[in-house]
């Protein structure tokens, strides 16, 4: 995305801002209602053409009109020049109610617009918001620049997004993403997606597999590479650590309606849905299967349907704070728990399918709390499934907004009943993931590319991997390094040593030990000192003693 689009960008978000449009999941929300009225009115500029040109070839036309002869007036290109209180009046109470009557036509747009507001309440901020989107050609644009159109306007929400929901950093989701490694056909799943940034990145991470030319971008974005005025190969050198993550057209794509139809979230938010609908749409995912639902609850608006389905993948940080009423939890999650991240983990081992992958950010309280419900559900986890890794992640990661600690737990469902469970289950602790974890400039916290573990993670991920999961990299569980060695970042330990410990996954538990330096002074003359210090501290005493007793 160049400066220019940037430029435009800031523009709109100013001016909503002195608007009095101050809350970023508003006025994306809102900029988002603007984006897809364009969209659509650029979508029937090419069914007009297509239903010319069929006209042209047989007579007549069959290309459906998303806005027929009565219902003309409603399209962007039609209202774009009207201003003031006309303009306002004229969205907020007819073009939104027409578009959300479209359930029959066009339910996805329906679905969008049902109980929209328009809170851009001044007409003038209206106005020249409209202005500046109609600047965009989106149909000339790639999926990957109107996806990073989108993605640009996400970064104000920094890591915090609403109600204690935390925007997972791009880092963290690239290597969860590259660890699950979906493939065309996949079914994936978020149960707590947010605006959608696991869903995105999956969904990225495929068409860079299926393309035939790939473009690789640091984590931190065009912008800093730009700043830093060199090529990513140049950086690469400098900072060997540097994490990047790749993008493509996806042209080999076997399939785009497969792989449209493979996409599958729910959030407890409308305006959460919205967001990740709009993310999608504009990364070429038109028809992905959102839906606004608590996941965790009979009442929550699941279908039988969404409660049957299991997914190849599935990628989550959900929330971890709350309860739920015991008579509003799910019958068939297989935890007695009433707390959320207890629940949510259940909810992914319930729900992923045989060969399934999942990889999900936890407190780390989860991986060694000691009620029965902890310890039960880590034993089903271990000795149920394939646990393929816990990843101890930095306390800083979702600084300034939350400094808990946590971590992510790799795990996939053998393929059947009978199949043989992996003994082994491997530990690595990322202390650094790119960024500093005190260090907080500008809302965020400081890039230290130089320091970024998670490149190594993936180093070693992909060597337990080709071992079949067989030959686990790093020492041995509790192992003794002599003095000296550098401190362990990967070990493994056995799945009866974990059930001896109550299935405890604190990567702590298990780390090797570096032993400390062994003392050179003589034994006899350490026991001399101290009996002489003894000795003047029990004379002081006495002394103090006498002078009290006169």
């Amino acid at each position: 995305m160049n400066q220019q689009l940037r430029n435009k960008l800031n523009k709109i978000t100013n001016v909503l801002w002195a608007g009095g449009v101050t809350n970023p999941v508003t006025y994306i929300e809102q900029i988002s209602y603007l984006i897809f009225l364009k969209l659509l009115d650029e979508e029937e500029n090419d069914r007009e053409l297509r239903s010319r040109l069929e006209s042209g070839k047989n007579g007549h036309g069959n290309a459906k009109l998303l806005f027929p002869a009565q219902a003309e007036r409603y399209r962007w290109s039609k209202w774009r020049f009207k201003s003031g209180n006309d303009l306002r009046d004229f969205i907020r109470d007819e073009v939104f109610p027409y578009m959300a009557s479209l359930a029959k036509d066009e339910p996805e747009v329906a679905e969008y617009f049902r109980d929209a507001v328009l809170e851009i309440v001044d007409p003038n901020v209206l106005k020249e918001v409209i202005d500046e989107i109609d600047g965009f050609e989106f149909r000339k644009l790639g999926p990957d620049v109107k996806g990073d159109i989108f993605e640009y306007l996400l970064t104000h929400l920094g890591s915090s997004a609403l109600n204690g929901q935390f925007r997972t950093p791009r880092q963290i989701r690239a290597f969860m993403v590259e660890m699950t490694d979906p493939d065309v056909g996949d079914s994936m799943f978020d149960p707590a997606c947010g605006t959608a940034g696991f869903l995105i990145d999956a969904v990225d991470y495929l068409l860079a597999k299926y393309s035939d030319h790939v473009s690789e971008y640091p984590i931190y974005g065009e912008d800093w590479l730009e700043k830093k005025g060199k090529s990513l190969e140049e950086l690469r050198k400098e900072m060997p650590r540097l994490q990047t993550y790749r993008k493509g057209a996806g042209e080999k794509i076997p399939d785009w309606s497969l792989l449209e139809a493979s996409v599958f979230g729910t959030d407890v938010s409308r305006q959460m849905i919205r967001i990740s609908m709009m993310n999608l749409v504009l990364h070429g995912i038109r028809h992905a299967q959102l839906k606004r639902a608590n996941s965790l609850s009979d009442m929550g608006g699941l279908s039988e349907d969404d409660l049957r389905r299991r997914y190849k993948v599935i990628l989550a940080n959900p929330p971890f704070a709350g309860q739920l009423p015991k008579d509003s939890i799910r019958a068939d999650l297989p935890t007695n728990s009433k707390k959320s991240e207890l629940l949510f983990l259940s909810l992914m081992m319930q729900h992923l399918a045989p060969g399934g992958r999942c990889a999900v950010v936890v407190p780390e309280g989860l991986l060694f709390g000691s009620t029965g419900a902890h310890v039960e559900l880590r034993k089903k986890l271990v000795t149920e499934f394939d646990l393929l890794a816990v990843v101890s992640l930095p306390a800083g990661v979702f600084k300034p907004y939350a400094g808990v600690k946590t971590a992510v737990l790799v795990f996939r469902r053998p393929a059947t009943e009978s199949a043989k469970r992996l003994d082994k289950v491997w530990f690595y602790e990322v202390r650094n993931d790119g960024y500093d974890p005190d260090k907080i400039t500008g809302g965020g916290r400081v890039e230290t590319p130089e320091k970024n573990d998670i490149p190594g993670l993936l180093a070693q991920w992909k060597a337990w991997k080709a071992s079949g999961f067989s030959a686990p990299p790093g020492l041995e569980a509790n192992a003794l390094q002599p003095h000296g060695s550098a401190a362990p970042t990967c070990w493994w330990t056995t799945r009866e040593r974990l059930g001896e410990a109550d299935y405890n996954l604190g990567a702590g538990q298990w780390k090797p030990r570096v032993a400390e330096n062994a003392s050179n002074e003589d034994p006899s003359k350490l026991v001399e000192d101290v009996l002489k210090d003894y000795r003047s501290v029990v004379a002081g005493l006495e002394k103090l003693h006498s002078e009290f007793a006169k």
